[in-house]
């Protein structure tokens, strides 16, 4: 993660220029009391009349200043904190789209997002408008002190010292809330993760009648969150009116005092009333002293947070001198790959090979492994043992960027971006696909027919997650925009599952035709798969059977039982029926 300071160098000249102004503004409230204490003794007490309209124009110039250099501050302050926290959200959002998809599985949505919205405004702030009030209020004092020292060194010991415990309060304050925004930052996470799930997951809410359980457990993280809110505004309601009483008993203590000053001729009545205007000038300090340090800690907290997400590195990087293919033709070869999580065997010994152009088909229970064969090829995990080849080099050798960009993938989990019809079909080829293609692809995908009666047709903007459109329809979508990407290399992940057996049998038509394509097909329907130039059967991450349809047909084994579990004697046709005898006779 890049340090603060490397953001901030990157405008060295904005910040150099923004306390250029402060100190400009500080110098003029540091003036007006002088200009006080002339009118006092010089016209008041003296007489001197000459003088009044020079000083008198004199407060207004001072206060036409102010009114600059304090815009031009806060303005230069606000740009570059906005210009700081853009490009450290920019930042955050790479490193999070670099990392692995191990890490987004054992990591809430949620808990990223406010990662990346809340905890870097918290950070933005405090490059801005709280860290101007910071350093101005260091500089202010510190003025503020040398010009009270000036005029009476030892009246300036009673705000001194009264800075000081405040001081002191501030540092036991920022201590106390510093575990307390970590606790709110944890609980914030959870909280917008609970939200998130339920509004993504409101039809599986509302189907299974679970809203009262939801608004419970919502409930529950919001009172948590509640809770630890409150805990924060008990430390500052503690802490905070000393501060406040502080400020309104400072000035009162130092006229007194310095009216004693005066009666025994130690100090002028306008040496007096300067001193009293100083000392204004350090009740607001004092005053903020509170909020600055809540918002500096809330901030430090946040920025804590950022650093674990910057400590995950990605597991699945470019080698250093990657191997770009001229040309990727499509042919795939797993050889001896096998794949461990979490010391479980997800996949042992896969040996097969798809030629260029060629299709596989994948078929076996739920969790036998046939979506893993998916992230290897695409190296969102590297295997344990042996090897992923495309065209004869392995993937792990491979720019990542190359590989992915040259399989299209259809998922049986569809996800629609909240866009037009189009923008989600041109996906893989946003900046080069014409709308012809588009249609084209939507025709193929049977999609076409739906598509155009719609009223805006192909600019109509669909739902986050392709909320309006039905499942059958959402999987078309997504296979348009497969078949619009025209890759060397064609996934289909059970793409089929939610459509009727007419449409799958037209979408299996075009795929069928599709020529120089390698296609690897997982499914659970027989009808997905049948045509394919090679079928494996995987049982417990294995090989259990291998060979074409009707190969496997003959065998009687896993595949044999599936197909007759599919075409059952009641709902197979005479020509399915006397397939099965001619299998069972070879």
């Amino acid at each position: 993660m890049k340090k603060l300071y490397t953001y901030m160098g990157r405008y060295w000249y904005g910040y150099l220029f923004a306390i250029f102004c402060m100190v400009a503004a500080i110098v003029l409230d540091m003036v007006y009391p002088k200009i006080t204490q002339q009118i006092v003794d010089d016209v008041i007490l003296g007489g001197e009349l000459s003088i009044l309209t020079g000083l008198l124009v004199g407060i207004v110039i001072v206060g036409i200043g102010r009114c600059i250099f304090g815009y031009c501050k806060e303005f230069t302050f606000d740009v570059l904190a906005s210009k700081i926290g853009s490009q450290m959200r920019k930042d955050l959002f790479d490193h999070v789209q670099s990392l692995s998809m191990g890490y987004f599985e054992k990591t809430n949505t949620g808990e990223l997002m406010a990662r990346v919205k809340d905890d870097i405004d918290k950070i933005w702030n405090a490059m801005g408008y709280v860290g101007m009030l910071v350093i101005e209020v260091v500089i202010h004092v510190s003025m503020v002190l040398y010009c009270m020292f000036s005029l009476n060194w030892k009246l300036a010991f009673v705000p001194l010292c009264t800075m000081i415990v405040c001081g002191a309060v501030a540092v036991v304050m920022e201590r106390k809330l510093d575990k307390i925004y970590e606790d709110i930052s944890e609980e914030n996470a959870v909280l917008t993760t609970v939200a998130e799930e339920n509004l993504a997951g409101v039809r599986t809410v509302k189907a299974f009648a679970r809203e009262k359980f939801e608004i419970e457990k919502f409930l529950s993280h919001n009172s948590r969150y509640y809770e630890l809110n409150i805990t924060q505004a008990k430390v500052l309601t503690k802490y905070y009116p000393l501060f406040s009483f502080v400020g309104k008993v400072l000035p009162v203590c130092v006229t007194i005092l310095g009216g004693i000053s005066v009666m025994n001729g130690e100090m002028s009545l306008g040496a007096l009333v300067a001193f009293v205007e100083y000392s204004r000038n350090c009740t607001w300090p004092m005053e903020m002293l509170g909020w600055l340090t809540n918002d500096v800690s809330s901030a430090v907290a946040s920025y804590k947070k950022i650093r674990k997400i910057y400590e995950e590195e990605p597991q699945i990087t470019n080698s250093d001198k990657p191997v770009l293919l001229g040309e990727v033709r499509g042919e795939i070869s797993f050889e001896h790959a096998s794949f461990v999580i979490d010391e479980h065997e997800i996949l042992d010994d896969i040996n097969v090979t798809v030629p260029a152009g060629k299709t596989l088909g994948i078929m076996g229970a739920t969790g036998s492994g046939k979506s893993s064969i998916v992230n290897l090829l695409q190296r969102f995990y590297d295997v344990t043992d042996g090897a992923v080849k495309v065209d004869g080099v392995d993937v792990r050798n491979m720019d990542v960027r190359q590989l992915r960009s040259n399989i299209a993938v259809v998922l049986q989990d569809v996800f629609l971006f909240s866009d037009t019809i189009e923008e989600n079909i041109k996906m893989g080829r946003r900046k080069s696909l014409p709308i012809e293609e588009v249609r084209l692809a939507a025709e193929h995908a049977e999609a076409r027919g739906f598509i155009e009666k719609m009223d805006e047709q192909y600019e109509t903007v669909i739902g986050e997650r392709g909320v309006g459109l039905s499942g059958g329809q959402k999987q078309r979508i997504s296979i348009a925009r497969a078949l619009a990407k025209h890759s060397p290399i064609l996934v289909l992940d059970d793409s089929t599952s939610a459509l009727d057996m007419e449409t799958e049998h037209e979408i299996q038509k075009t795929l069928n035709e599709l020529t120089g394509t390698t296609k690897i097909v997982i499914a659970h329907r027989i009808s997905a798969v049948r045509h394919a130039d090679e079928i494996i059967y995987l049982k417990d991450g294995q090989i259990a059977e291998r060979g074409t349809h009707e190969e496997l047909l003959a065998r009687k084994g896993l595949y044999y039982d599936t197909y007759v579990a599919q075409y059952s004697a009641l709902t197979m046709s005479s020509a399915d029926n006397a397939e099965v005898e001619v299998a069972a006779c070879s």
